[in-house]
């Protein structure tokens, strides 16, 4: 039998048996080129395959005694159809967390991941799916196995992103930088992407439960902002004062996004071939709640026809003009500032104060859901090519209140007289 003393005894780059009375069978020890000794047992599967199972090195707490007695139990596991080694070398072998972003993203731009609607998902939504990665969930969770990941771990990164742990000013690029923010908001949105995480590792048995299921979330806060009277006649007097070295076309975006409540990516997305000039629509074959018919106020129809037509893309890049304008929040923010308004007013805010102008004119749910493309009024537009009177009158009213705020001289009196009286 292996005793203290036939450890001792080993010689280098060796193995002993455990023989005698009382002896295990299949239970050894090896020394290899060093000092240290390992215990181990051989023993067969019930299919048939040979495993070399390593119990431990010698020394505390692994004595020959106790070495043996590990011995028997694992060849008891073997005995009633267990794989001790076989669990203990997937369980090494298995993913991690890391490894699962990675076979994520790799299928999401293979376009096998499909979003609610059945569909690919866009390119921009997979930029913000690694953004999510890159900034909070590698950082966060990346070295975890993932059949390993707990509840608890879950909403200690909900708690950590919320404290602002991956809080960060990161180089993009050789003059961009990106701005990590922390906040329930971020948390949130990090978490409901981790849960689509988790549920791609279900579908792939990889593990087969989601630990994102039943995490407390935040509730989402509502953005109640909006712009003032006065933000507007700043931001008119801003878009009309600045200097031609800022992008003409990008200056008739940001003037174009005020007068339709658009999507910052619609607006920089659309064709020529999706605008119909003389019945004032825009057929978008591709938005966040897919098909749009959008109707097309005079005075968006004006800042279109002020545009010229260098390729498909109505509002292109300054270089390399079929290239979609990556650089217009830029020069929204020279905007803003020449505007001096507050850091919280972005693109997506005018089209909240679309929205909020829209219902101050009195119209309804739904045909402020046409106006702004929302997904309740998607239904019937896919039957329809053209916006109908109701429309565009509603569109030119919401557009040409906007516009007078905004110092336009030429815009109807009467809307802002509704406004007024609403």
């Amino acid at each position: 039998m292996i005793t203290i003393r036939t450890i001792v005894a080993i010689p280098r780059n060796s193995t002993v048996w455990d023989e005698g009375k009382g002896a295990v069978a299949g239970f050894g020890a090896r020394r290899q080129k060093g000092e240290a000794v390992a215990y181990f047992v051989k023993y067969r599967t019930t299919d048939g395959r040979q495993r070399w199972a390593t119990i431990g090195r010698h020394g505390a707490p692994w004595t020959p005694e106790l070495a043996r007695a590990e011995a028997r139990r694992i060849l008891g596991e073997a005995i009633k159809g267990g794989d001790p080694a076989g669990t203990k070398q997937g369980a090494r072998k298995a993913a991690t967390v890391s490894e699962l972003c990675d076979t994520y993203l790799e299928s999401s731009q293979a376009g096998r991941i499909l979003t609610r609607r059945r569909t690919t998902k866009k390119a921009s939504t997979i930029v913000g799916d690694k953004g999510r990665i890159e900034r909070h969930i590698r950082p966060l969770l990346g070295k975890l196995k993932v059949a390993a990941v707990t509840r608890s771990d879950i909403e200690w990164f909900r708690d950590s992103v919320s404290d602002g742990a991956t809080a960060a000013v990161i180089k993009t690029g050789k003059h961009g930088l990106a701005r990590v923010t922390g906040g329930r908001g971020t948390a949130t949105r990090a978490l409901g992407f981790l849960g689509a995480l988790f549920s791609f590792a279900v579908r792939r048995g990889m593990r087969p439960d989601n630990p994102v299921h039943g995490v407390d979330r935040y509730a989402y806060e509502q953005r109640q902002r909006r712009l003032s009277d006065t933000e507007y006649e700043a931001l008119g007097r801003a878009l009309r004062s600045m200097p031609k070295t800022a992008w003409p076309g990008a200056v008739a975006a940001a003037t174009f996004l005020a007068l339709t409540g658009w999507r910052r990516g619609e607006m920089l997305a659309l064709r020529w071939s999706e605008v119909d000039l003389v019945t004032r629509t825009a057929r978008l074959a591709d938005t966040k709640t897919g098909y749009s018919l959008r109707p097309l106020s005079h005075a968006a129809i004006d800042v279109l026809r002020g545009l010229p037509i260098l390729g498909e893309l109505v509002f292109p890049a300054s270089i390399g003009r079929d290239k979609r304008m990556n650089g217009f929040h830029k020069v929204w923010l020279r905007i803003a500032r020449r505007a001096n308004l507050s850091t919280d007013v972005t693109p997506h805010i005018l089209r909240h104060t679309f929205a909020s102008v829209a219902a101050d004119l009195g119209y309804s749910e739904l045909t402020i859901a046409a106006l702004l493309g929302h997904r309740k009024a998607s239904t019937t537009s896919r039957y329809t090519h053209h916006a109908d009177a109701v429309l565009l009158q509603a569109a030119d009213a919401v557009s040409d209140c906007i516009a007078k705020l905004m110092g336009d001289a030429e815009a109807s009196s009467v809307v802002v007289e509704l406004k007024r009286g609403a």
